[in-house]
């Protein structure tokens, strides 16, 4: 040892342990840190380790026991570097409304051969719910995984609902041409629609016609494993708009109504907040009556397929391509058709006349035999209370055939057909292959369609209860080849009361008449003039425009001799 060396004074201590009594006699360089007696320690010092921000302790290989005793054990000076290191204030220019921080991402083997892509986001706003959870996710952090194989599991790990807002845009086109001379007189959107009610409850038949056949009970029979082909049968189906329906006509002559509608016309007004393609009517108003037609070749003559589906068809240019919007819509009107007049019993005997005959069908002129339908004329009491005068509305409507009770009395029935093209194209998990799940899943399969086609099958439901039927009957038609749009296959057929579907559609009739009632209050209130009522073709908002008087008669003038050419 040398000989310069001696040791250091120290105070006094009155025990072994802690500080001395008197802290100004310790260094003043050197500032204090607190602990505890009952630390236990593992270390005698480690001042190089820092605390994480929410104050557990890192995780990670430490010492020599590797970071499996880190519960038993609690190393002295343990986040002091943090304590003694320099807090910055807050910044003012680095704050930002918005948050701009990257999501992590990382990547996992996924089943099939994919890639399984594991999304982790910051907090609530990355659910599709906002704070109360999405509809794929809870509270907070949670995870959604996203497959992206082509492999045989492809599918299996899709989420849909999460992240609509990036999906790509569905421009569509107008049904009709916006012309210079029009003048919008009035918009408004669904959000207000929607908040209509009116209360109707009377309800008288003025005219029948037509005639109607029983409808086969042995399609109530058919499964998948017993497919019945879908038969081509030429008929021939009217479906004229209220001007050209020599009834009304006579009707509108007699003072019958104010406002004269058919059908297809007034459920799509009543289901009008669940339409998604665009679509236009014409409205005439003509003294104190208001007539509301259908532009010939337009959106009401065939049926829309998916349209209320989260990938719904597109319309392409392509010739052969079965599976666009418009060759679908063609394809689920040729079914309907067929479907109608094959699930009756066409026999001299069964056949129930309603009246008088139809008036749209000349048997000297027709080389084709007439469709099954029956037409009922009935008239809706849509007055209120503080109304000077009543306001009637007549509606043609139709009826497809006719079931009997015990009693032997005559029930209306409304036949129709969803029809099932091609389950892989759209590439949707819920999207059931009706060959595998209409027997065991039937109600899962019907679910599915009440999804993709509500404004279809809510306009049908509305139909049927206008006409007073009492029971629907629903075919399910598939292709027989995916690719194949000519020959189906009927796979079975379920019976609905039109009430009872209602309300399992959550579909209020109350609603309907409140936006029927409002729309012809404004065109009441206009003068004497043509009209027309526009849904925008991406937006839900109906646009009402006055037109002249001479709109749209070229283009129908035109069409008529082109077809008779």
């Amino acid at each position: 040892m040398a000989s310069g060396f001696a040791l250091p004074e120290l105070p006094p201590v009155k025990s072994a342990w802690g500080p001395p009594e008197n802290i100004s006699v310790a260094r003043d360089d050197v500032p204090y840190a607190p602990f505890s007696k009952g630390d236990r320690l593992g270390k005698i010092a480690d001042w190089s380790v820092d605390q994480t921000k929410d104050g557990r302790e890192q995780r990670g290989r430490q010492g020599p026991f590797g970071g499996r005793f880190r519960d038993q054990y609690q190393t002295y000076g343990y986040g002091s570097s943090s304590i003694f290191g320099y807090q910055h204030t807050e910044d003012e220019s680095s704050f930002s409304v918005i948050d701009r921080a990257n999501v992590n991402r990382s990547r996992t083997g996924g089943r099939g051969g994919g890639t399984l892509l594991k999304v982790r986001g910051r907090g609530q706003n990355n659910q599709r719910g906002g704070a109360r959870g999405g509809r794929w996710g809870g509270r907070g952090g949670a995870e959604t995984t996203i497959s992206r194989s082509n492999g045989p599991g492809a599918n299996r790990g899709r989420r849909y609902g999460w992240k609509d807002y990036d999906k790509h845009q569905r421009n569509r086109n107008a049904s009709v041409t916006v012309e210079p001379s029009w003048e919008m007189l009035d918009e408004v959107e669904f959000s207000h629609l929607s908040k209509l009610n009116l209360n109707v409850t009377k309800c008288e038949t003025v005219q029948t016609c037509g005639y109607i056949y029983p409808y086969d009970k042995a399609l109530d029979k058919i499964s998948v494993k017993t497919e019945r082909p879908l038969q081509v049968l030429d008929r021939v189906h009217y479906n004229p708009t209220t001007t050209e329906d020599p009834v009304i006509q006579q009707l509108a002559v007699k003072n019958a109504a104010q406002i004269f509608i058919t059908s297809s016309i007034l459920s799509l007004l009543m289901c009008s907040t669940r339409s998604i393609y665009p679509w236009d009517i014409v409205i005439t108003h003509q003294g104190d009556k208001l007539f509301i037609d259908k532009r010939e070749g337009g959106p009401f003559d065939y049926l829309s397929v998916n349209e209320n589906a989260y990938d719904a068809p597109l319309e392409t240019d392509e010739k052969d391509n079965n599976n666009s919007a418009s060759a679908l819509s063609l394809e689920a009107t040729y079914i309907n058709q067929n479907f109608s007049v094959q699930a009756l019993r066409e026999s001299d005997k069964d056949k129930h006349s309603l009246g008088a005959p139809n008036p749209f069908y000349n048997p000297s002129e027709e080389t084709e035999p007439l469709a099954s339908h029956g037409y009922l004329y009935r008239k809706f009491d849509l007055s209120l209370e503080s109304d000077n005068t009543p306001v009637n509305l007549v509606v043609r409507t139709e009826v497809d055939g006719y079931t009997k009770t015990p009693a032997n009395d005559i029930q209306y029935v409304s036949i129709k057909a969803l029809n099932e093209f091609d389950p892989k194209v759209l590439n949707n998990t819920s999207t059931a292959d009706w060959r595998t799940k209409l027997e065991s899943q039937r109600g899962a399969v019907f679910a599915t369609e009440m999804k993709n086609n509500s404004c279809k099958l809510a306009r049908w439901t509305v139909e049927a209860i206008l006409a007073g039927v009492e029971s629907m009957k629903v075919g399910f038609v598939s292709r027989a080849n995916p690719r194949d749009a000519q020959h189906h296959g009927i796979l079975g057929v379920v019976a609905y009361k039109p009430r009872d579907l209602a309300s399992q559609m959550n579909l209020s009739l109350s609603n309907g008449w409140g936006i029927v009632r409002t729309i012809a209050d404004i065109c009441l209130k206009m003068p004497d003039g043509k009209y027309v009522l526009v849904k925008d073709p991406n937006r839900s908002i109906l646009r009402l425009y006055s037109v002249p008087l001479n709109t749209f008669e070229d283009s129908e003038s035109g069409a008529a001799e082109s077809s008779s050419a």
